[in-house]
């Protein structure tokens, strides 16, 4: 049996062009993480970014991504997200991750030690005005360090239903 190498080739190129087509999104207007200390997060430690947005039609989702070790004693822990507008004004929001279900099982992915979360904070979100907007996200639990958390972000996402 002799083998067709122009059937196989161009197989092989619709393939792999539908395969790029489909995994293709829209990339997230942010998805920025910091690292924690590698011994506990001291809540003098604070991840900061700034996202510069154009768009005020568009609506948006915002997730803070979690990474955490299974010694994490919790089974969730407590955030400030404070955000500053382009002129100046502030918004602080207090949001619960809640990283393991009812039984003590992990709610993130990965294998292993090592879980990785995608909290959803808003849903549906329209910045209200064009400029820089700061971030600045710290941990709010009644302690000082929190162990078991290897790093924190945010990440940024243009809706893509109406």
């Amino acid at each position: 049996m002799q083998l067709n190498y122009h059937k196989i080739i161009n197989f092989l190129i619709i393939t792999l062009v539908i395969v790029i087509t489909i995994s293709c999104g829209k990339p997230p207007l942010i998805d920025k993480s910091m690292d924690v200390s590698e011994t506990a997060w001291n809540v003098k430690d604070k991840f900061k970014t700034e996202v510069l947005v154009d768009d005020t039609i568009s609506s948006y989702n915002f997730y803070i991504n979690v990474r955490n070790t299974t010694d994490y004693k919790n089974s969730n822990f407590f955030l400030f997200i404070k955000t500053t507008f382009p002129n100046g004004q502030k918004a602080i929001d207090t949001l619960e991750c809640i990283i393991t279900d009812f039984e003590g099982k992990w709610l993130g992915k990965g294998n292993g030690k090592i879980k990785d979360s995608k909290i959803l904070l808003k849903q549906h979100a329209i910045f209200p005005m064009k400029g820089s907007y700061q971030f600045e996200i710290e941990h709010a639990m009644r302690v000082e360090t929190v162990s078991g958390i290897k790093s924190i972000g945010l990440r940024i996402e243009k809706n893509n239903t109406k």
